[in-house]
């Protein structure tokens, strides 16, 4: 098995302006390319699986191959362990993972072809009693718009 190693991809900008990164980890294939290892909590247009490449010199990360999964991301200024407990199972179910937990953000990974549809009932579900939570994709949108939809799940669904 590849080893892991710890790549740093662009986060977004601080309420100072300056450039926040987040940390990651990468499986380096044989290719040379890095294979996401879980879905980041705040990089925005990646999830677990994607294979990505890290240039030697500017250390510059830039998506190569989509693996399919759309990282979902849950927050909650209270009870995300209630959540957890009701979403971690009902996505495991489908083929998910609860890649990140803590006091208050999960994020998961599973497989676009489980459906938007299928997935938002149970997201919407889970937290219909949680009026201090919310969720969103991490891979679905345009990171510089955050509404324009990057449809690359249209190849991948479509029939041959």
């Amino acid at each position: 098995m590849a080893a892991l190693q710890e790549i740093e991809m662009f986060a977004g900008l601080g309420p100072d302006g300056q450039p926040i990164v987040e940390k990651l980890s990468a499986r380096e294939l044989d290719s040379g390319n890095l294979q996401l290892v879980r879905s980041p909590a705040f990089v925005k247009g990646v999830a677990s699986g994607d294979l990505l490449k890290c240039d030697p010199e500017t250390k510059d990360v830039t998506l190569v191959q989509r693996s399919g999964n759309l990282s979902v991301r849950v927050f909650s200024r209270a009870h995300i362990v209630a959540i957890a407990e009701q979403l971690t199972v009902a996505l495991e179910q489908l083929g998910g993972e609860l890649d990140l937990q803590n006091e208050r953000m999960l994020v998961y990974s599973i497989h676009v072809s489980c459906g938007f549809e299928t997935i938002e009932k149970l997201l919407t579900e889970a937290l219909a009693s949680k009026p201090d939570s919310g969720w969103l994709y991490g891979n679905v949108y345009d990171p510089t718009d955050g509404t324009t939809p990057l449809n690359w799940w249209q190849s991948m669904l479509a029939p041959e």
